[in-house]
């Protein structure tokens, strides 16, 4: 054990303690929760909060997350903030030098220091091996010399609500993605990607190709993905001007091994191709 705060004795008031002379300790008196009933559910929370803790969820009552306290109309956005970090590295292929995570909309009149945390949690939660929380995700970030900002607007006029994670990378590229929940059942979608407008729900298996706009590329993913057996479960395209840049969002029902990836980018000519799996 790294640390402890004590504030509950066997004996009270307690005067003298071994572990008061023990420089992880932080020994305070005990000023709430005297009664049974009181500890009682003071320590079913404590038990909620190990349980969360666990899990690897947000615990908005540790001394040690910066999130704080969060609103109820907050909380559907965290598993939102997370895949999209998730899709963010899958896309830049490294760990960006700079990160804005955008909240846009009517949560931003809260407090949304978590969705950040969120984000930042999916951003690496596949990059390295160790587990990544909501309590050392901001700590890989600095550790790697990233910078992250916070933009929050009420300014929203496609969506009620809307979060970005846009960051750029070493060699000067800007990665971006963009999700929502939408509707009556909070439906969690991939809105942009790049710069191109979607709507896609972020399944377990995704694939990302960008390419230049002709005739006939649709029917050649199409093919090459059945020839492996992969079954395409969505499929959109969206582009920026006729024969211009375009992008290819598929969702699908196993995961794209990378052969398959580079075959597919190889035969479309195109300018790349990343796959994304969130299935855990």
């Amino acid at each position: 054990v790294a640390g402890a705060g004590l504030d509950v004795y066997a004996k009270e008031p307690c005067t003298d303690s071994p572990l008061f002379e023990l420089d992880q300790v932080v020994a305070t008196p005990h000023l709430g929760a005297s009664t049974h009933e009181a500890q009682e559910k003071a320590g079913t929370q404590v038990a909620r909060s190990v349980k969360l803790a666990l899990a690897g969820e947000f615990v908005p009552d540790a001394v040690n997350v910066q999130g704080g306290v969060v609103a109820e109309d907050v909380k559907p956005g965290l598993p939102l903030a997370e895949k999209l970090g998730r899709v963010f590295t899958a896309l830049a292929g490294e760990v960006a030098t700079k990160l804005d995570i955008e909240v846009r909309g009517e949560i931003a009149a809260q407090d949304v220091r978590v969705i950040e945390l969120a984000a930042l949690k999916g951003i690496f939660a596949d990059v390295i091996e160790e587990q990544v929380t909501y309590v050392n995700a901001p700590l890989l970030a600095k550790d790697r010399g990233m910078n992250v900002e916070l933009v929050t607007s009420s300014e929203s006029p496609d969506w009620r609500n809307v979060v970005t994670v846009r960051g750029v990378l070493a060699d000067g590229r800007h990665v971006s993605v963009s999700g929502t929940l939408s509707g009556p059942r909070q439906i969690t979608k991939i809105v942009e990607v790049n710069g191109y407008e979607m709507e896609i729900e972020p399944t377990a298996h995704l694939s990302f190709f960008t390419y230049t706009d002709r005739p006939g590329i649709v029917g050649v993913v199409g093919r090459l993905l059945g020839e492996h057996g992969i079954n395409i479960a969505s499929m959109q395209v969206a582009r920026s001007v006729k024969g211009g840049k375009a992008l290819i969002a598929l969702t699908v029902d196993t995961a794209i091994p990378a052969d398959v990836v580079d075959q597919i980018v190889a035969e479309i000519g195109a300018e790349s191709g990343r796959s994304v799996d969130l299935e855990d």
